[in-house]
């Protein structure tokens, strides 16, 4: 069973690495750009920094450096020095990243055949596929990068939403992205 599960996933991660480094090529992108920049679209203000990035994707930070760089000179992401800690810079999508990951994210092929599955099999799909995340980052100890909302920090009450861990308010939309300081 673990073996089988296991080629299961892989078979899909490479159709899909195949599907979306084809989209990419139009654009000239290699893999770990278009990865760096789908990261970025998903990412919160405190994980959207060069030093996020790097942790996300396990990879070194020349190599990240670069890749961003990349990113910048084809006008797909911008930088932005933090109002209030000039020493942070953040790495914002800019219209023409967000028009890209658009029509190229989920991969068209892949959304079309996961529509095709009855809601209630992409429902269990979903679940167990969380679970297994969740699970397996329990064990590797690479925990962080969940969605805000689900994270133990995430505070609501009557429709607003705080950070427990640095006291500031969260927008609706905030709570929808991921984050490195997410904490099961």
């Amino acid at each position: 069973m673990n073996e089988e599960l296991y080629n299961l996933i892989e078979r899909l991660a490479n159709l899909l690495r195949h599907e979306t480094r084809q989209a990419g090529l139009a654009m000239g992108l290699q893999p770990i750009q278009q990865e760096a920049l789908y990261y970025l679209s998903t990412c919160n203000r405190y994980s959207d920094t060069l030093l996020a990035v790097t942790d996300y994707l396990g990879l070194t930070k020349g190599t990240v450096s670069q890749t961003l760089k990349v990113l910048e000179t084809k006008g797909l992401v911008e930088k932005i020095k933090d109002t209030e800690d000039k020493r942070i810079t953040h790495l914002t999508v800019t219209e023409a990243g967000r028009t890209f990951l658009n029509q190229t994210c989920p991969p068209r092929q892949f959304s079309e055949v996961a529509c095709n599955l009855p809601v209630q099999t992409q429902s269990a799909l979903q679940e167990a596929l969380t679970e297994m995340l969740y699970q397996y980052q329990q064990r590797s100890g690479r925990n962080g990068f969940g969605v805000c909302r689900q994270c133990k920090y995430n505070q609501s009450s009557q429709g607003r939403f705080v950070c427990g861990l640095t006291k500031e308010s969260l927008s609706e939309q905030d709570t929808r992205l991921i984050c490195r300081e997410f904490t099961q």
